[in-house]
C-alpha cells in the first residue's frame, strides 16, 4: 500500500497566492514563499504550485517564483500553469521543480503526456483534471474552469494513464473551496478505475473530510490550500488524526 500523503496547494495569480470558491471570487492568501517554507517545516509531503491564469492570459508560468519556491524545499515539488512544450518543462525543471502538472494543454494535445513521459519519465507527468458535473455527467474543464470539454473525467483519466500520466490531480470544482469535504464520488470512480496514484482535491474543511477520502477511495493523496493557508487544519495534527484512524502517512 501506498502511503497517504498530505499536499498543500498554492494557487498563484499575478504572483500572489489566492483562494476562491469554484473556481470564482479570488482571494489574497499570503506570500507564496512564506507559505512554501512553512509547509516544508510543519511536514508537508508535497507541496503543488498552480499558475492558475498563465493558460487563459496565454503566457509562460512565472519561471522566477518557481526558483525562489523551489530554494525552500526539499519535499516534490509540482509545477502547473500555461506548460504546453517538452521546452516549458524542461525550463521548470531546471528552475527546481520536480514535476509538472498539465492540464488544459493535455486535453488539446494528448501526445503532450506521451513526449513529456518519453522525455522526463512517467514520475514526473501529473495530468491534472478539473470536472463538474453537467447534467448528470462529470465533464473534464479546462481554462482555470472556464470551459467545458465533451471529455468523460473517468474515461480521460483512463486516457492520460494509457499515454504516459503518472499520476492524476483530481479537482472537484464543484467541492472547491466549499469546505463541504472530498467529492467521494468522482474521487472514487477515477481512482478505482486506474492503477496510477489520484490525488484527490477540492473541498477540504476539516480533518475527517482527509479520513473518508482515503477510507472510502483508492486516492493516495489529498491536496488542500485554505484550510492550511489560514492554519484551519495543523498539517501534523492532521498525520496525527489520521494515524490514530489506522491511515499510513508518510
Amino acid at each position: 500500500m501506498l502511503k497517504k500523503r498530505i499536499i498543500p496547494c498554492l494557487d498563484i495569480k499575478d504572483g500572489a497566492t489566492v483562494k476562491g470558491v469554484n473556481f470564482e471570487g479570488l482571494k489574497n492568501a499570503g506570500d507564496p514563499v512564506v507559505l512554501a517554507k512553512k509547509y516544508e517545516q510543519e511536514g508537508a509531503d508535497e507541496l503543488v504550485f498552480l499558475d492558475i491564469t498563465a493558460t487563459i492570459e496565454d503566457r509562460k508560468t512565472f519561471i522566477e517564483l518557481v526558483k525562489e519556491i523551489a530554494k525552500e524545499l526539499s519535499i516534490p515539488f509540482t509545477v502547473g500553469g500555461g506548460i504546453s512544450s517538452v521546452e516549458d518543462v524542461r525550463k521548470l525543471l531546471e528552475a527546481g521543480a520536480d514535476k509538472i502538472s498539465i492540464n488544459s494543454s493535455a486535453v488539446k494535445n494528448p501526445e503532450l503526456i506521451s513526449d513529456l513521459a518519453k522525455e522526463f519519465g512517467s514520475q514526473c507527468v501529473v495530468v491534472a483534471i478539473d470536472t463538474k458535473q453537467i447534467d448528470n455527467k462529470d465533464l473534464v474543464h479546462i481554462k482555470g474552469g472556464r470551459e467545458a470539454t465533451e471529455l468523460f473525467t473517468a474515461e480521460w483519466a483512463k486516457e492520460a494513464e494509457r499515454l504516459g500520466a503518472g499520476e492524476i490531480l483530481l479537482t472537484s470544482m464543484d467541492g472547491d473551496g466549499t469546505k463541504n469535504g472530498f467529492d467521494l464520488r468522482i474521487t472514487k470512480l477515477v481512482s478505482e478505475n486506474i492503477s496510477i496514484p489520484v490525488i484527490a482535491s477540492g473541498g477540504a474543511g476539516t480533518a475527517n473530510d482527509f479520513v473518508k477520502v482515503f477510507n472510502e477511495t483508492k486516492a493516495t493523496g489529498a491536496l488542500a490550500a485554505s484550510v492550511f493557508h489560514f492554519n484551519e487544519i495543523g498539517i501534523q495534527d492532521l498525520k496525527e488524526q489520521l494515524k490514530t484512524q489506522k491511515i499510513e502517512v508518510r
